[in-house]
């Protein structure tokens, strides 16, 4: 069957199929319209799609019979500093975007978590958020618009491309985070910020629940950061729990508010770190740290019993959590089976636990958000239906119900 499907992709798509390792035919068109191709003609012979980028995040080791990389669209197709808009393809790495944008006085507010050489479209179809989060809010929230190709090998366009110009449902809010169930996300525009002036980190070390408190207090206080955020031990190398204020704006701001910082926070002490960037991506790359990660959606004054419910049942690991929105990552080396017992514990208290990253096998036992809650399947269904057919993309969402 693999040579039938090789030749028959071949025949439109030319250079762009070639063999994996594994022997499964591989395509990585570099146009919205040869991707739409290839699903077109997925969709016709009933094959099945898993879907994957640069690989640096998820592995790329769902059952399929074709899969299919967005890689080769790695155009950034327009940059409009003074709109504050960028239009950017799907392959195009979040280092390689940065660098572009910068000399346009320009930045995309994210941190996902995981290696600077991550795809655009990987961090949007699996919606990752960092600790940035706490500024400019989540992915969704930095998207205008996408240009979807279904499974079905349509090219659908939502949204658009200035702030505030969508009336009426936003279709683009359904593909971000949705792990490529509802189509491939190949282009998006994005909503850009103005680069900081500055940029500090400030750091005080500790004990959990001393700096827990800290945490609130500074939020409380509305102290102007961009990420105030509570990393553990194993995901710094150091002896104790660490508190991250990450400060970006004027250098008089950026002074100012550190000042207000250590008043709020008194007797507290803090280290500084200049430039604070280097520290960012050091803990986002802490998630690499494990063959699993998961997100528990968790208000902040739950988070020190919740660091240490996880570490009783899945191990210390790398922990980082959001102190004003965005919940807890935990990543490390678990079994499926002590994830599910851990999600049954956390239900209870109404806490969700999404698997963002885990090896196939792992997912299709515990499911990716666990038990959905009653509707939501069928919506879903129905939902796919409408972009997927005939359900040839293989997406996290379709696993078990996780217990």
């Amino acid at each position: 069957m693999t040579s039938a499907i090789l030749s028959r992709l071949k025949s439109t798509l030319g250079q762009a199929v070639s063999q994996g390792a594994d022997g499964r035919p591989q395509v990585a068109p570099d146009s919205p319209d040869g991707l739409a191709a290839a699903l077109g003609i997925a969709s016709e012979e009933n094959w099945r799609v898993r879907i994957g980028g640069g690989r640096t995040w998820m592995p790329d080791d769902a059952p399929a019979d074709v899969a299919v990389s967005t890689v080769a669209l790695n155009r950034i197709v327009s940059i409009a500093p003074s709109d504050l808009v960028a239009t950017v393809q799907a392959g195009v790495t979040i280092r390689g975007l940065a660098d572009r944008l910068a000399p346009h006085g320009t930045w995309l507010a994210i941190d996902a978590p995981g290696s600077p050489d991550r795809t655009l479209g990987s961090i949007l179809a699996t919606g990752t958020a960092g600790g940035v989060r706490h500024r400019f809010g989540p992915i969704r929230d930095q998207v205008l618009g996408t240009t979807v190709v279904t499974g079905d090998g349509r090219v659908i366009r939502a949204g658009g491309i200035v702030v505030k110009n969508v009336a009426g449902f936003d279709l683009s809010k359904i593909q971000v985070g949705g792990f490529g169930a509802f189509g491939i996300i190949v282009e998006t525009n994005l909503r850009l910020r103005a680069l900081p002036q500055a940029r500090h980190a400030l750091v005080a070390t500790g004990d959990l629940d001393r700096l827990a408190n800290t945490a609130r207090d500074l939020v409380d206080a509305a102290i102007d950061a961009i990420a105030i955020e509570l990393v553990s031990p194993a995901a710094t190398g150091s002896a104790a729990w660490r508190l991250v204020v990450d400060i970006a704006g004027t250098a008089e701001g950026v002074v100012a508010e550190a000042a207000r910082v250590g008043r709020v926070s008194a007797p507290l002490s803090w280290d500084p770190v200049p430039g604070a960037g280097a520290l960012r991506s050091a803990i986002a790359e802490t998630a690499l740290d494990g063959p699993v990660t998961i997100r528990a959606g968790v208000f902040p004054s739950s988070v020190p019993d919740l660091a240490d419910l996880i570490t009783e049942r899945l191990g210390a690991g790398r922990m980082a959590a959001s102190m004003g929105r965005g919940g807890l990552r935990w990543t490390g080396s678990t079994r499926p089976d002590k994830l599910i017992a851990l999600r049954h514990l956390l239900a209870a208290r109404e806490i969700p636990v999404a698997v963002e990253r885990a090896p196939w096998p792992f997912r299709a036992e515990t499911g990716h958000f666990g038990e959905f809650r009653e509707g939501v399947r069928p919506l879903s269904s129905r939902v796919r239906a409408v972009f997927d057919p005939r359900g040839i993309l293989v997406s996290p969402i379709d696993g078990a119900n996780g217990g």
